[in-house]
């Protein structure tokens, strides 16, 4: 089963993410901080994760670069409701990050799911399991 962070100080758009994700046989954990997230992120394993830019905490761009710095292709999406998302946007892209913007429907978060596991090189993954398997 996939593994989701889902990393925003808003709890009800978190919660309505995790519903969706769940409802779609994906497993998903919460976090209402950059610092709780970025906990949750070193101490357990996940295949994706669903990043606010404007965190009250942290710049969820930050939150992006401390998770690309420990896995460099780990697959991401920075979310946001702010109108100044697409000038945030156009970083995170740069970063290889998928972006979406609040609010969204629930095939357009699954569909985004999808293109970041794309973003991600998976010959690159193969080969890190392999290594750390061997």
């Amino acid at each position: 089963m996939t593994r989701v962070l889902v990393i925003d100080d808003q709890a009800d758009v978190r919660a309505m993410i995790c519903i969706v994700l769940r409802l779609n046989h994906f497993e998903a954990a919460e976090a209402e901080s950059a610092a709780a997230g970025l906990k949750m992120f070193e101490q357990s394993a996940f295949d994706v994760a669903i990043v606010d830019v404007f965190l009250q905490d942290a710049n969820g761009l930050d939150v992006i670069a401390a998770m690309r710095k420990k896995i460099t292709d780990f697959p991401v999406i920075a979310i946001s409701g702010m109108p100044s998302f697409d000038t945030a946007s156009h970083s995170a892209e740069q970063l290889g990050v998928v972006c979406l913007r609040k609010p969204f429907r629930p095939n357009d978060l699954l569909g985004a799911i999808e293109a970041a596991q794309r973003l991600s090189r998976p010959s690159e993954n193969g080969a890190s399991l392999a290594a750390s398997a061997g």
